[in-house]
């Protein structure tokens, strides 16, 4: 197969974040290239030259799964893993001292040095660790269910992103860092700066119609309040170490060795924003597909057992993290497509996701689908290190919805974000039935 490039507008609509908010456009678009062009080839155009490096894009579910697991051939330095403008790869190369990488942490490190890295905090992620925090996320889902009933009793609707699935997963997140509550507006706002810098409704930096480079400033700003912050946190878990993640992170060794400032702080990062914003939109994502659908919103509270297919598949439909960036080691070759050593390949998650071929129906939000093998956590060493909080927290939460919710419906238009890389629901406005009978025990 000769080298496939891809059609002007199908190239600028792939990197385009509002593409990702106009989201039935978007996978008309992926269904046309797994088709047509499974592994193409996304240039700028003449009318744009240089402004990004050339890249595979990677739409086939197969083909997505293997660059995931092949992390010896694709690999994660020393190219950014995120899509970024040739200006912006610049920028964090002035940043950093040299590196693609704006943010050193798990998700930009190859064998060895990642795994030795995710082994640190790897076990207090683990299911049966897990289990000790979780009357504490019950807790604090129940004191959002409270604070989400009482906003639809005053107004008569309610935005269930700003509501519920924003704040939700931030204060788990932060309560596993050790972040005291008062400093998480804090962390919502940096963490925004970081991921919703692409829309104006998210970033809260007024960033509206600045150019890219300046995006990328403010990005770098956060990147620097974050460091600053989990510097006072490191001081302080090193003198009165506790049980928390940040603990974990301010006193751990690598190969004898404490933790460099820069690696540090990457991991901070990485539990801190990662650590929310994806939950986050898998959240609202169940809740538009039970909304939609009252019928399933009455059958999953009459039958809890269905309650983990919708949290798996509110994770594939919604997908993310709709993409990370991998570089050839080596020749290769990828769905008959021939790739050199150094070449950026984009394998988009959103994309796999909604491969029919893997996933019958895949526009359809199916609770009952199985297997459900989505990729939305990666799959083999990168795969997210928080997978089972996610489903731990969207579980949790969802019993306490389901307790006390007698019905919901769409109060108005609903919104996705505009970004490239992580995205989903940004508005969600509902209007909410509480049960009136006494709450329900049994699950």
């Amino acid at each position: 197969m000769s080298d496939q490039v891809a059609p002007p507008h199908v190239a600028r609509q792939v990197i385009d974040p509002k593409a990702y908010a106009q989201w039935g456009g978007l996978l008309d678009t992926f269904d046309w290239l797994r088709e047509n062009m499974p592994v193409a080839r996304i240039e700028p155009g003449p009318e744009a030259p240089g402004l990004f490096p050339p890249f595979w894009l990677v739409t086939r579910y197969d083909d997505v799964m293997r660059v995931s697991k092949d992390n010896t051939t694709f690999l994660n330095n020393p190219r950014t893993v995120v899509f970024s403008l040739t200006e912006g790869i610049e920028f964090a190369k002035a940043f950093s001292g040299g590196s693609e990488h704006m943010v050193a942490s798990l998700v930009t490190f190859d064998a060895p040095v990642h795994m030795k890295y995710r082994k640190l905090t790897q076990d207090w992620f683990m299911p049966r660790n897990l289990r000790a925090i979780e009357d504490e996320v019950r807790g604090i889902a129940s004191r959002s269910v409270d604070r989400l009933l009482a906003d639809a009793a005053e107004n008569g609707t309610v935005d269930f992103c700003r509501a519920v699935a924003a704040p939700y997963p931030l204060h788990v997140v932060m309560q596993i860092l050790g972040v005291s509550e008062e400093d998480e507006p804090r962390m919502l706002m940096l963490t925004q700066q970081m991921f919703g810098g692409q829309d104006e409704d998210l970033n809260q930096s007024g960033m509206k119609d600045l150019p890219p480079e300046m995006i990328t400033q403010i990005v770098a700003g956060a990147v620097r309040d974050f460091e600053a912050y989990f510097a006072a946190i490191t001081a302080e878990k090193r003198a009165r170490p506790t049980g928390d993640v940040a603990s974990t992170i301010a006193n751990a060794t690598v190969d004898g060795e404490p933790l460099n400032d820069r690696d540090m702080m990457g991991y901070y990062i990485i539990v801190a924003a990662a650590g929310h914003d994806t939950t986050s939109a898998s959240t609202a994502g169940a809740m538009l597909a039970l909304a939609q659908d009252p019928d399933q919103w009455a059958r999953v509270r009459a039958d809890r057992s269905l309650l983990p297919g919708i949290v798996e598949e509110a994770i594939r439909w919604t997908s993310p993290v709709q993409h990370f960036m991998r570089t050839a080691a080596c020749d290769t070759e990828l769905g008959g497509q021939a790739i050199a050593a150094g070449d950026w390949l984009m394998i988009n998650y959103v994309a796999a996701n909604h491969d029919p071929e893997q996933f019958p129906d895949p526009r359809r939000f199916d609770a009952s689908r199985s297997p459900n093998r989505h990729l939305a956590f990666g799959a083999g060493a990168h795969q997210c290190l928080g997978l089972h909080l996610a489903r731990l927290e969207m579980q949790i939460l969802f019993e306490e919805l389901l307790d006390r919710i007698d019905s919901v419906e769409l109060a108005g238009q609903w919104a996705r974000s505009k970004s490239t890389f992580v995205g989903g629901l940004k508005t969600l406005p509902l209007r909410i039935s509480p049960r009136t009978s006494a709450r329900m025990t049994a699950r």
